[in-house]
């Protein structure tokens, strides 16, 4: 009888995994769309993305832009957005990346990223515009992480139950071995978490990710 070959398809390979950051824009920190618990955890993102950017691993910067009367928007901020309304508008403050998750000031290409493109800030790191939850919906995050050898996608940002949810559903849709950074997403509830871990997504904090990083090879 030959022995069955059992090989584990989740366990995240941290040498060749990518750090998506979802949603960290001004405008969900501070103000009137603020995401509660959002800016109590940059301190922990600023970590992961400093440890990325030494190892030399990909880092992306997933970003949302609305323009006012558009209907390109997600079913429950349409109506807001095409009557007027204002929350990451292209070229406001508020649509802007915090200082602190980035290796030097930049201001938000929003024409070029709305254009499907990739903002570059250095070798391995980039920021992308996605139109809906997911950062694999009409984008090219897939393509872009599949040329940099990448299978495993390390997932923090703002806020668990919208955005990073669906990401990192659709990057498990997508073979990717997934991992969501507990301390550094917000609303990252036990619940919402033993979710994720039905499709096997595992679950790290900042300190274990930064360890991970500093050890693999």
């Amino acid at each position: 009888m030959t022995d069955t070959l059992v090989v584990d398809y989740v366990r995240p390979h941290w040498q060749h995994s990518a750090l998506v950051l979802v949603d960290v824009q001004a405008d969900f920190l501070d103000g009137p769309a603020a995401v509660a618990g959002t800016s109590d955890l940059m301190g922990n993102m600023s970590q992961l993305a400093t440890a990325y950017r030494a190892a030399g691993r990909p880092v992306i910067h997933v970003v949302r832009l609305y323009r006012p009367g558009s209907t390109d928007v997600d079913p429950p901020r349409r109506a807001m957005i095409q009557n007027g309304g204002r929350m990451v508008t292209p070229g406001s403050s508020g649509s802007q990346i915090p200082a602190s998750l980035l290796p030097h000031p930049v201001e938000l290409d929003h024409e070029l990223l709305l254009s499907g493109g990739l903002q570059q800030l250095g070798a391995r790191e980039h920021i992308l515009y996605k139109p809906r939850w997911s950062a694999f919906y009409r984008t090219q995050l897939h393509q872009h992480l599949r040329a940099l050898g990448v299978d495993t996608v390390v997932v923090a940002g703002c806020n668990l139950p919208n955005c990073p949810r669906g990401t990192l559903f659709d990057a498990s849709e997508r073979d990717y071995r997934a991992v969501a950074v507990i301390d550094a997403t917000s609303q990252a509830t036990p619940e919402r978490l033993a979710d994720l871990g039905l499709i096997g997504v595992a679950v790290a904090t900042t300190d274990e990710v930064v360890k991970y990083q500093q050890n693999a090879t």
